[in-house]
């Protein structure tokens, strides 16, 4: 297995990275590797872990207490089963 030295990375970039393999729950070394490979089109990306989709990360957190009570009570209902439907 062959190793590299990047040399003249920038504060933004190193900064980016930490964040990126923050992300992947990746240490950097193994974060720099992901991207590399996935910029070649040698990988999917995965490395054998689950994607990671941050399509709704904006809403996380953004509920109050009295909404998510709500929202659990309305599941809860609907995970109910009828024992009549299944006599």
């Amino acid at each position: 297995m062959k190793q590299l030295t990047i040399r003249g990375v920038k504060d933004e970039l190193h900064t980016a990275l930490k964040v990126e393999a923050a992300r992947r729950g990746l240490s950097v070394n193994k974060a720099v590797l992901a991207l590399l490979q996935e910029k070649v089109g040698l990988s999917n990306g995965f490395q054998g872990k689950q994607p990671v989709f941050d399509d709704l990360d904006y809403l996380a957190g953004t509920w109050t207490e009295e909404e998510a009570a709500e929202f659990q009570n309305e599941l809860t209902a609907q995970r109910s089963i009828d024992a009549e439907m299944w006599s």
